[in-house]
């Protein structure tokens, strides 16, 4: 991989200064201008030509977190050889609560990186070029938790109540939370990911993902939590997306069109018979139980997470005009984004949206 023209050291110490309010880094637009301009390009070691070539693109995806269910069908493209078929030699790079997914693209350490709406517009305000390119889920999985018999099984219900949240919930749900729901900054405790302040008041409330914490309070707390989806209750935007840099998109659409093509066929794929990937996915996070996994996938089906809405006519991976700009306007509304800023450069519609046929022939 060509050397990038800053250090990682020069944009950690960006990032430190500049960008801690959004919880990821955004570097520079000037910076990135530079490195944009630099005659060698991390893009340049990939072929133009499609699948006819003898020799296999190499790509990585950078995932959010660690493996998990969530990404299965990344990792069934690449245990059932669909990658190879398109001519891509995938890996994937395990991501965490500390993952510098931003960073890591622009330096050009992984190709694609797996996303959210709130910081594709963030990072168009910012002047960063990526793009977001494919939603695989078509419902966000973000859920709040609650313990049974308190009355919390509600929305409503969980105004004035202690609600564990994250940082980055601060600028992404929790504004809507206070606008549509009348929810209060007082209200707001901080969360680690740990579970146990939570099973130890069955008072408080925490945030969480649908395939996730609810299991872990059920295997820990003995008791099946109340689950409420933030997506079926007004607050939808497109998240586990696909992105990339808009470099790529612009020099070697092909090869963007055949990553996105293979993952959407690695996600039909894993619907159906998600053992290939399953085994991958625990490959790489031994941690994983198989308990864990068939719960996650349950979930992702039980709630239409992948398959539902646009996704039922368009295939998976579907993207509308309507939803960003209805997720746009929604920000604006609650003050997360200035009315000018121009959304429309954090997606493209033009590697999605062909039908469901089309990924499952």
């Amino acid at each position: 991989m060509n050397k990038p023209c800053y250090s990682k050291k020069d944009f950690y110490g960006i990032s430190r200064r500049r960008f801690m309010k959004y919880g990821s880094i955004l570097l520079g637009s000037s910076l990135l201008l530079a490195c944009s301009q630099n005659k060698q390009s991390p893009s340049d070691r990939f072929t133009s030509d499609s699948t006819n070539t003898n020799k296999l693109d190499k790509v990585t995806l950078g995932t959010e977190w660690v493996a998990q269910a969530e990404h299965g069908g990344f990792y069934q493209a690449i245990a059932t050889g669909i990658y190879n078929d398109h001519g891509l030699e995938v890996t994937i790079k395990q991501g965490g609560p500390r993952a510098n997914n931003n960073l890591l693209l622009m330096l050009g350490a992984v190709d694609f990186i797996i996303g959210y709406a709130a910081d594709a517009i963030n990072s168009v305000e910012a002047g960063i070029p990526k793009i977001t390119v494919a939603a695989p889920f078509q419902k966000a999985p973000q859920v709040l938790i609650a313990h049974p018999n308190t009355g919390n099984d509600s929305l409503e219900n969980l105004k004035g109540k202690p609600i564990l949240i994250s940082a980055a919930a601060t600028v992404s749900y929790w504004p809507f939370l206070k606008a549509k729901y009348g929810f209060t900054d007082d209200q707001k405790r901080p969360y680690d990911f740990d579970p146990n302040p939570f099973l130890a008041d069955k008072n408080l409330i925490q945030q969480g993902y649908l395939t996730s914490e609810p299991f872990e309070v059920e295997r820990r707390g003995g008791f099946e939590p109340v689950v409420i989806l933030l997506a079926d209750n007004g607050y939808n935007p497109y998240t586990n997306t696909i992105e990339t840099r808009t470099q790529l998109v612009e020099t070697n659409p092909n090869l963007v069109q055949r990553f996105v093509d293979a993952s959407i066929k690695g996600w039909y794929s894993y619907l159906e018979n998600p053992t290939p990937g399953n085994q991958l996915i625990q490959k790489d996070n031994p941690d994983m139980t198989d308990e864990q996994i068939i719960y996650s996938i349950q979930k992702l089906k039980e709630y239409g997470i992948v398959v539902s809405g646009d996704a039922e006519i368009m295939g998976i991976g579907a993207m509308t005009d309507a939803r960003w700009k209805e997720f746009f306007d929604s920000t604006v509304e609650v003050g997360v984004f200035k009315p000018g800023v121009n959304y429309k450069n954090a997606y493209t519609l033009k590697f999605i949206n062909k039908s469901v046929d089309y990924y499952r022939a």
